[in-house]
């Protein structure tokens, strides 16, 4: 296996930073510890990355990563996955929340190619990609993360959440549940409306089967609270005995909604839950939450290193798209 930057720092006693330091800016960098660094690279046979390198020419030795919502631990999973990766090549992450406005991800990325990033990695907020095509077009290579298979001018990292959706209400459906909801929004946000489609998919081949829509304006623990309280009364009349939220915080926010109430409802005898991304507040909530899984911290690594392919290749050459299938983790929510 070939040596990283990270060996070499660690065997030099320096930052991952000196040593990317020293192979693109010695000049920059005490003789002694030039001189360190060189004898640790020739002693693991290390040999820069390339398309890292190339990367870096003529900007900063940073990516930036835009995100849709930064308290949501499945972002901050991401995240990691993008840093671990990106310090293997001397590069810094640079994270963005964009909090689900494309108004405010337009002025982050304002920010971003003022700086001269090397790259962008981002979840949009919306599907107008105009300003992502203007980015490449003055030079910084995008990639979408979390979503864009359907857009073959980007690489992208992304989950089929279509499968996701489906996995989730037939579950459900699986169990006995057939007057299910969807709690998720705004449909704007690709994902939302992926896993919205799929589950609705899986409920119209289940003859019987029923599911209504509860929009939200966010994907907040609290968003989630008030559309369990809009349910409750459609849950005691027995209209609604299952839901597919559109990730765990929503789920969670149901949950509690359900249980903490006057009356309380019970969890899953009443009504059955399946949130998604498998965030580690599912596992632990108070009726332990079943989910789809997404390989969070793996997005994030595989967007960098689209990022990298993204700086050689040719022109004409098509970007890549690497799509995820997810898997369901059956917990107390559902029956288990």
């Amino acid at each position: 296996m070939a040596a990283s930057v990270k060996e070499v720092a660690a065997l030099a006693g320096v930052s991952v930073g000196t040593v990317s330091n020293v192979l693109n800016r010695p000049d920059h960098v005490k003789a002694a510890t030039v001189e360190k660094v060189r004898a640790a690279i020739e002693e693991l046979g290390y040999v820069p990355n390339a398309a890292a390198q190339q990367l870096r020419v003529g900007r900063s030795h940073s990516l930036a990563l835009v995100v849709l919502d930064v308290s949501n631990p499945f972002f901050t999973d991401v995240a990691r996955g993008a840093e671990a990766r990106a310090e293997e090549e001397g590069l810094t992450v640079f994270l963005a929340n964009s909090d689900e406005s494309p108004e405010r991800e337009a002025r982050h990325l304002d920010v971003f190619e003022r700086q001269r990033v090397s790259g962008v990695l981002i979840t949009p907020a919306e599907d107008d990609f105009a300003r992502l095509e203007e980015l490449r077009r003055r030079g910084i290579p995008v990639v979408l993360v979390d979503r864009g298979a359907d857009q073959p001018r980007f690489a992208s990292v992304s989950v089929d959440d279509v499968a996701g959706g489906g996995l989730a209400a037939q579950h459900l459906l699986d169990t006995g549940r057939t007057r299910l909801a969807f709690v998720g929004g705004p449909l704007r946000i690709g994902q939302v409306a992926d896993r919205f489609r799929g589950a609705s998919d899986a409920v119209r081949a289940h003859h019987g089967g029923t599911i209504q829509l509860f929009g939200t304006d966010e994907m907040s623990l609290e968003e989630g609270r008030r559309a369990g309280e809009a349910l409750r009364p459609l849950v005691r009349e027995g209209r609604i005995d299952g839901v597919v939220a559109a990730n765990d915080l929503l789920a969670i926010g149901v949950e509690r909604a359900m249980l903490f109430g006057d009356d309380p409802i019970r969890v899953p005898d009443e009504v059955a839950i399946v949130g998604y991304d498998d965030i580690s507040f599912a596992a632990s909530a108070v009726v332990p939450i079943t989910s789809v899984r997404q390989p969070r911290g793996l997005i994030g690594a595989t967007a960098v290193e689209l990022m990298l392919e993204e700086a050689s290749r040719a022109k004409g050459e098509a970007p890549r798209h690497v799509v995820f299938a997810p898997d369901l983790v059956v917990r107390e929510s559902t029956g288990r």
